[in-house]
């Protein structure tokens, strides 16, 4: 998922997040759920938003979807622009960039 950093705030590109499909996969609409649930603001057609407090939260729940292997690697890995600079401690082990 495409994400940048912008004043201590975690972008994640809306277009990159999880839809939510009612009758779809289990795994997929929980995944959706759990970043909804820690989002600091999650709307359909913005940007959603991670502060700082729930980086290690959002950290550990990409690794552990993504070792469910139910989950690209893409859905479940932050890709920050170069521009970016350094990727915080803590977003390591689920990040990357592009």
């Amino acid at each position: 998922m495409r994400a940048r950093i912008e004043d201590t705030i975690l972008f994640l590109n809306h277009e990159d997040v999880p839809a939510f499909k009612k009758g779809g996969s289990v795994v997929r609409n929980s995944y959706f759920w759990a970043l909804r649930s820690i989002a600091g603001r999650a709307s359909r057609y913005r940007d959603w938003e991670y502060e700082p407090e729930v980086w290690l939260a959002l950290g550990r729940m990409l690794l552990s979807f993504a070792e469910s292997g139910y989950l690209g690697y893409r859905e479940t890995l932050l890709e920050f622009p170069l521009s970016q600079g350094e990727i915080p401690a803590v977003l390591r082990d689920a990040a990357t960039w592009e």
